[in-house]
């Protein structure tokens, strides 16, 4: 017979707390809400654009501010979240008037007020509204992981699924927007393409926040948010004490706010129309291909969550960080010894050749975010070890902060860059025509960037003291101080 593997709890010495997998699949439903809403605020310049007549070079600088904005009122929530404690609980309630919020001004700006003959201040004014509901949502969510689980093989786990929800769903609305739907309206961006985007956009967040608020809904409970001694209410003061002195945090920040740059520059729509409908001229097959690529590689994230269950976080995000650049830098010497068209050309030599390489890229950056995942939860324990407060919305808006403000950067760079190009006052249109400039810059915003990226991970991870090891003492040393903090009240409740 075989012999039962023991548990980590048995392995460690540590009673660890576990959920269910539907639970946990629940959870990783919030992609429905997050990378659908990305997608379609991925097309905000084209909005801006065509439906409030905003020249490029302003709808970079005010997607610029809106996006600091956003970084500012992350920590800022840590005040509601740590206020707010309902017979609803605190999570379900928050995730649903973030959405709630989002929706209203999402709709506003895509459909109810756009080509209506609204200008610069109503777009930036909606736009700020959306931020506000945006935040609230992905905050809340941010914190729920570490409150799910604190076992070290299962969070790995939740992040499979976090993973491939994050790429599953990006991925479909991509089909569904630029395959299904804009051929439908012409085959350019425009005002009743933005509007039925939208409007499906919204569906689908409302069924993902519904679904999240079920998973959640067993660990909505007071008794999960408290620390292991007593606290006073959350100050100012806390978000740049834990700034200053949780060191994985300012390690995490540096590693992931570079990475986060490069993704969503080279996400936004206009850098995408660049690479898929203007450098492979053949936009929906690449759309297509991209899928094709993607969809295997989520088996990779199950490679990478054992991986990171058996080696640790930190491991993780260094080793497959390596692998991406590798990878990269081969797919960018791919596109520069072919002719790129010859990928848009349906079962060539050419075209197989990027799906495999996307593949590997794609399997090892979910590799990359799986370890995230982990590593970011780990995090929030790490400060209840250091501190003795259990406060995840202070640690993870702590960290978007600073990240949002990196990042805020991502529409300026991808606008200011096709303005370079010549796009002043209109947006790149697949039909373009592809030069050696468009060439260049779309090779380097897509693919330059992230090795940049990784780079600056690397470095940062160097004086990370998170490893496998040390989060098995941090959970011993949250137990027994929870024991010791638990024995106190009773001897309180007795004198």
């Amino acid at each position: 017979m075989f012999k039962k593997k023991p548990t980590a709890s048995e392995v460690d010495g540590v009673q660890y707390r576990r959920a269910k997998t539907w639970q946990i699949i629940c959870y990783a439903c919030n992609a429905l809400v997050g990378m659908s809403v990305y997608s379609l605020i991925g097309m905000a310049s084209y909005s801006a654009s065509i439906g409030y007549g905003i020249t490029t070079a302003a709808v970079g600088i005010i997607l610029t501010c809106t996006r600091i904005l956003d970084g500012i009122t992350d920590p800022l929530l840590a005040f509601v979240y740590d206020r707010v404690n309902t017979k609803f609980g605190k999570l379900r309630v928050l995730l649903i008037a973030g959405y709630l919020i989002e929706a209203v001004a999402l709709y506003a700006m895509f459909t109810g007020f756009s080509s209506k003959g609204m200008g610069l201040v109503a777009f930036t004014l909606l736009y700020v509204v959306y931020v506000i509901g945006y935040t609230t949502t992905n905050m809340t969510a941010q914190t729920i992981p570490a409150i799910m689980t604190n076992d070290p093989r299962q969070r790995p786990t939740l992040g499979v699924w976090t993973t491939a929800f994050n790429y599953l769903v990006p991925m479909v609305m991509s089909m569904v927007l630029n395959v299904v739907l804009l051929p439908k309206c012409g085959g350019t961006y425009n005002q009743a393409f933005l509007t039925a985007a939208c409007n499906i956009t919204l569906i689908v967040a409302a069924i993902g926040t519904l679904l999240v608020c079920l998973g959640v809904s067993a660990f909505d409970k007071p008794e999960n948010f408290v620390g292991t001694k007593k606290t006073e209410p959350l100050k100012m003061a806390d978000i740049v004490e834990v700034l200053k002195h949780n060191k994985p945090l300012q390690c995490y920040i540096a590693s992931n706010a570079s990475d986060k740059l490069a993704q969503q520059v080279g996400s936004q729509a206009i850098i995408n129309t660049i690479l898929g409908g203007i450098i492979i001229g053949n936009i929906a097959l690449g759309t297509i291909l991209t899928v094709i690529s993607m969809v295997p590689s989520i088996f990779f994230a199950a490679f990478g969550a054992k991986y990171v269950g058996k080696h640790g976080s930190k491991k993780g995000i260094v080793n497959f960080t390596c692998i991406s650049m590798v990878i990269t830098a081969v797919m960018i010497v791919f596109f520069i010894v072919i002719d790129p068209k010859q990928i848009g050309v349906m079962g060539s030599p050419a075209m197989i050749i990027y799906v495999i390489l996307s593949l590997l890229q794609n399997g090892s950056n979910m590799c990359i975010t799986t370890s995230n995942t982990s590593y970011m939860a780990d995090a929030i324990d790490f400060e209840l070890d250091r501190s003795g407060r259990y406060i995840p919305a202070v640690v993870s808006g702590t960290y978007s902060l600073v990240d949002k403000l990196i990042t805020s950067f991502a529409a300026v760079i991808a606008t200011g860059a096709v303005a370079l190009l010549g796009y002043t006052a209109t947006m790149p249109q697949p039909t373009d025509p592809c030069t050696p400039a468009i060439f260049w810059m779309g090779m380097a915003l897509k693919f330059g960037l992230p090795i940049i990226g990784w780079i600056i991970t690397l470095i940062a991870m160097r004086s990370c003291p998170l490893t496998k090891e040390e989060m098995v003492n941090v959970q011993k040393r949250i137990a027994e101080k929870k024991a010791a903090a638990q024995s106190e009240f009773y001897k309180e409740q007795l004198q």
